[in-house]
């Protein structure tokens, strides 16, 4: 398994070594221990979620409230996606900038996101089947999100794709009224929480 940091910091690609034979294809989808070495804490898996969208589908940009925030281990199950890694904690050196990944049955990479980082997805194809590892159980009243296409934000969706984002998703604010609302963790939020995740696990 390797595992690779993006320039956000806290966002990491996992890609997994397969095993294939006649029968199909065997592989490792998730280390906790893995990611521990990376991350100074091992991620406790609270809730898992599974979600499956036709094409064009957007889902995102999500984020909730620091803390506790909700850490993020996503991997497609069938078709394929592309994730973006979306730094919105007012502070960070990367304010504002994004990462996107592709995630397939072929490479099968999974994305890891830390808390107070934001999540969107695009799917490519019909009936694909994404599948969260979450730090934390869904809360209603801590859960945010933006609008995934704020021009402020400039997520490239794919060549080809006509978006389809839920009411919910499509009323959401932009980045600068989210700021402005004060709905945004902070760098500084974030990093405390980050060691004090790394203390209770020493």
């Amino acid at each position: 398994m390797d595992i690779r940091a993006l320039s956000i910091e806290g966002a990491f690609v996992v890609t997994p070594r397969q095993f294939p034979d006649d029968r199909g294809v065997f592989l490792e989808s998730f280390r906790g221990d893995r990611l521990a070495e990376h991350l100074g804490h091992r991620p406790d898996v609270v809730q898992t979620n599974v979600s499956v969208s036709s094409r064009g589908t957007v889902r995102g940009i999500h984020f909730a409230d620091v803390p506790p925030g909700q850490g993020k281990y996503v991997t497609a199950l069938t078709g394929s996606l592309v994730d973006y890694v979306v730094d919105i904690r007012v502070g960070s050196p990367t304010f504002g900038q994004w990462e996107a990944v592709l995630l397939d049955t072929v490479d099968r990479r999974a994305v890891w996101l830390s808390e107070g980082l934001g999540h969107a997805f695009c799917a490519l194809e019909d009936g694909t089947t994404a599948m969260y590892l979450c730090s934390a159980a869904y809360n209603p009243t801590g859960e945010h999100g933006i609008h995934p296409l704020d021009p402020a934000v400039g997520l490239e969706l794919p060549e080809g794709v006509t978006p389809l984002l839920s009411p919910k998703d499509s009323e959401a604010p932009t980045l600068a009224e989210a700021a402005g609302q004060g709905l945004l963790p902070t760098w500084e939020a974030c990093r405390a929480h980050a060691e004090e995740l790394a203390r209770r696990s020493r």
